[in-house]
């Protein structure tokens, strides 16, 4: 059996203009991932990481390899309609992703154009908009909402066909710190309490500290791959793919780029406070 996201040797060229030629935006990409696990890819602009992602739910066809999504080969047109309901996707931008006038009727539009009956419409609606935490505003029209509970309507929407599978495209590209906090909140409670899998593609490092596992993306390969903390105590490595670190990582990789010698592996504010606090102490 293979894992339930398995990217095999995939490659894919985005089609050429006449008078120039494309570079490969993804080369031989092995990426597995398994039931119930909470990836996060990150990369800079042009890496790969949304192209990747978007070989996960059939949107691009692999140019060579093949994706299989429990087991379901994407290139197999006949089984699209089931890819496209287990591995269930989220975009950058909630508004264009919202398609009714009231947020009752937008959860429902996906089972709806299932052929559902009504009873299990009304029970899938009730049950995503509750695991979301939006259930007060069932009656509300989606553009009174803020960015933060747009993308938590648009998640409810992807949830309302049952996926097994969450993939999101930097869905807080577009939010400020609070929608980020909101959604961030119903991505981990759907991963930890639904058993979801979630392939998360952002730039917050914040986020994918959050994760089981990361994987940084760069020029359409794998760069580098591990738990966040084997992922970003490898600073120089990160700051050679245009990236940085989490802020926490970074003043730790600064002190000991200064003689301390310090664990570059803490990632949360807690955990930064209490290695200085012991640093300091020792000290004394």
């Amino acid at each position: 059996m293979r894992s339930i996201v398995s990217a095999e040797d995939i490659s894919y060229t985005y089609p050429q203009d006449e008078n120039q030629a494309s570079p490969a935006a993804l080369e031989h990409v092995d990426i597995k991932i398994e039931k119930g696990e909470f990836v996060a890819v990150l990369g800079h602009n042009g890496s790969g990481k949304s192209t990747f992602a978007k070989h996960l739910n059939a949107i691009l066809l692999p140019s060579g390899g093949a994706v299989y999504i429990d087991n379901m080969d994407t290139r197999d047109q006949s089984l699209l309609l089931a890819i496209r309901s287990r591995c269930g996707m989220v975009f950058q931008n909630p508004d264009n992703q919202l398609v009714a006038t009231v947020v009752d009727e937008d959860v429902a539009f996906a089972p709806e154009n299932m052929g559902l009956p009504p009873e299990e419409i009304r029970r899938r609606v009730d049950a995503c908009l509750e695991t979301v935490g939006m259930t007060e505003y069932r009656d509300r029209a989606p553009h009174m909402l803020s960015g933060g509970q747009k993308q938590r309507i648009a998640i409810a929407g992807v949830l309302a066909m049952e996926p097994s599978i969450l993939v999101m495209d930097e869905p807080t590209a577009m939010l400020d710190p609070s929608g980020r906090r909101e959604v961030m909140s119903a991505v981990l409670k759907l991963n930890r309490e639904k058993g979801i899998t979630v392939v998360l593609i952002t730039h917050h490092m914040d986020e994918a500290a959050m994760a089981q596992r990361v994987i940084v993306m760069s020029r359409g390969k794998v760069a580098l791959e591990g738990t966040p903390k084997e992922v970003f105590s490898k600073v120089d490595e990160i700051k050679s793919l245009s990236l940085l670190p989490p802020q926490t990582v970074e003043l730790l990789w600064r002190l000991d780029k200064k003689g301390y010698s310090l664990p570059l592996d803490r990632l949360s504010v807690s955990e930064c406070a209490d290695t200085l606090e012991a640093f300091l102490k020792a000290k004394d």
